[in-house]
């Protein structure tokens, strides 16, 4: 019997523009990593890399050449160790996804009570950048879904108009009623960030992801001593590897809270060491997707209820792409995402996406 990863890919198409302070989305390129057996699909797993953030994504061509040497690798060796692959996140997702995968015999990756139906994820509300009227229109639609903590993308339309829509929404919804969360996307500059920051606070922000552009260690330490509103690292551990270089970055700059994505911080196994290193220093954390379709969503949220988190998790993108892959295992009603392991099957891509050769 002979085992062989393949490789596929697949442009997704967002239902809106999606927009950060670095620029709007449209489309999302995905590739699946695909385990056969004679013939027989054993695991699938998503390797989804962010242009622009994943160190190992400079374009297409490249990217695809990359993936297609390191499959031969492993194709030609299958003991391999997958930590041959640490400084390629994305792809080590998806070889984790497909091995663990084969290894289960099952899509059911994890037995917990999130997997057995017991208990669901708290989601929070994503309210992605756009202009005023449409941003207003789209917190309103998600409070009036049961959501009860919002994370709004800040940064790219002007900050005073922003800080309307705060101010909108605490007139109606008090801290004890509604978590609001924002993301920067290090859209701040140092020279602005503590005012903006001070700004914040007066509408009792839960935290605000990456104020600063990753890789102002010093401005980003000064900042997170007394910052009004607790700071959220997540760009800034893009790219950090082994034990030595994460305890190095926690303990000097000590943040409030670390927003991990297995895609873009080591796979599944660099972001447990993540949380070991911040629950050593009680700092706290959850787990976010990162554009994912379905398939690697799926996966994160089976993850995600094995850590047990109570606090509201970043799992709310599975319904952003007009030609997302169908995935009948997870349900969204309100802030609740549950899942059903009767309806799950491996997810067999080959239908929906293209080999690449």
């Amino acid at each position: 019997m002979t085992r062989e990863f393949k490789l596929y890919h697949k442009r997704l198409h967002f239902k809106f523009k999606a927009g950060t302070s670095r620029g709007v989305y449209t489309t999302r390129d995905v590739y699946f990593i695909v385990l056969m057996e004679d013939g027989t699909l054993l695991g699938t797993g998503e390797c989804a890399p962010l242009k622009g953030l994943s160190p190992e994504y400079r374009d297409r061509v490249t990217f695809e050449a990359l993936l297609q040497e390191s499959l031969a690798r492993l194709n030609r060796d299958p003991h391999l160790n997958l930590s041959e692959f640490e400084h390629a996140s994305s792809l080590l997702f998806a070889l984790e996804s497909a091995t663990l995968m084969a290894k289960k015999h099952s899509p059911v990756l994890f037995d917990n009570p999130f997997t057995r139906g017991e208990e669901s994820l708290r989601i929070n509300g994503l309210i992605w950048m756009g202009d005023y009227a449409t941003m207003r229109r789209r917190i309103l639609a998600k409070i009036a879904a049961g959501f009860k903590c919002l994370k709004l993308k800040i940064g790219a339309i002007d900050f005073a108009r922003e800080m309307e829509l705060l101010k909108l929404i605490r007139s109606e919804f008090p801290q004890d009623t509604l978590t609001l969360r924002v993301d920067a996307n290090g859209a701040f500059s140092p020279e602005e960030v503590r005012a903006r920051l001070d700004t914040l606070a007066t509408y009792s922000i839960h935290s605000i992801e990456q104020p600063l552009k990753a890789g102002q260690r010093q401005a980003l330490k000064d900042l997170c001593k007394d910052s009004p509103v607790p700071i959220a690292l997540d760009e800034e551990l893009i790219g950090i590897t082994g034990t030595k270089a994460r305890q190095e970055l926690l303990e000097e700059v000590r943040p409030a809270y670390i927003v991990l994505k297995p895609t873009l911080h080591g796979g599944l196994s660099g972001t447990l060491k993540w949380i070991e290193e911040a629950r050593r220093l009680n700092i706290g954390f959850w787990i976010t997707s990162a554009l994912e379709s379905s398939v690697g969503l799926n996966l994160l949220s089976q993850f995600t209820g094995e850590l047990g988190l109570k606090s509201y998790q970043g799992l709310c993108t599975g319904q952003l792409y007009t030609d997302n892959l169908p995935c009948p295992a997870l349900h969204l009603e309100g802030e609740s995402l549950s899942f059903d392991r009767s309806a799950l099957s491996i997810p067999d891509i080959r239908s929906y996406a293209d080999a690449v050769s």
